[in-house]
């Protein structure tokens, strides 16, 4: 488990291809490798990646499948790029921003920029699957980084997060464009109490859902708009 507290950017140093597999070298900050072993979870852009080979006190090597690169940003990244990392959470660890497993749900872009000298407004599509579990003042991750969605367009299908400086200077979010495309891990609990809603309004409804549902949009509302951010009914 992750707290989506980014520790600092780790440099692509090496990346080596074999069959169905490719090795990612991560060289890190000065003592982020303190105590790290071989089988260690660290997140890489907000993706689980296990520690293969620990090569000096900055550097170690991870093996990353065919279909994580696939479904995730690291199958287009090259040697010098810099990504998001933070080591997995230790027993009784505080959690700074909310807990994440990982587990990337879908990478989305990076549809427009504003920045001031102190913030740095940015905004996200959202593929409609995932539209209903993003809500204004709830949790979202973002290559790895726990943020809090400042406002979110389900019909246009787009989210935007604020980013105070000191987000900006640990954080790869500096260097992010138009047109670039980040890791997206949705919050869990949101998630599961919107699924749950859901079916049990199809348990209770039946053949009547569709109805309720065409009236919502009329109104221009959804059934996900009747859960507050923190998962809860409202």
């Amino acid at each position: 488990m992750f707290t989506g507290i980014v520790q600092g950017t780790a440099k692509i140093a090496k990346i080596a291809d074999r069959e169905g597999l490719r090795t990612f070298t991560l060289a890190f900050p000065d003592g982020f490798c303190q105590d790290l072993a071989i089988g260690a979870s660290v997140s890489t852009d907000g993706v689980c990646l296990t520690v293969t080979e620990i090569l000096d006190a900055n550097q170690a090597t991870f093996d990353v499948m065919l279909q994580s690169l696939a479904i995730t940003t690291l199958g287009s990244y090259q040697e010098g790029d810099r990504a998001n990392v933070e080591r997995a959470a230790k027993d009784g660890a505080e959690i700074g921003g909310h807990p994440l497993s990982g587990h990337v749900d879908f990478t989305s872009e990076v549809v427009m920029v504003k920045s001031s000298d102190t913030n740095r407004l940015m905004r996200f599509s959202i593929p409609e699957a995932f539209r209903k579990y993003v809500f204004a003042k709830g949790y979202i991750a973002i290559n790895g980084a726990s943020l809090t969605v400042s406002e979110v367009n389900r019909a246009e299908g787009w989210f935007e997060v604020w980013l105070i400086p000191e987000t900006r200077r640990m954080t790869v979010f500096e260097d992010k464009q138009v047109g670039d495309h980040v890791n997206i891990e949705i919050e869990r609990s949101t998630q599961v109490v919107v699924d749950t809603v859901r079916e049990t309004v199809q348990e209770s409804l039946g053949k009547l859902q569709p109805l309720l549902e065409a009236i919502l949009k009329e109104k221009g509302l959804t059934l996900e708009d009747f859960v507050s951010p923190q998962g809860k009914l409202k």
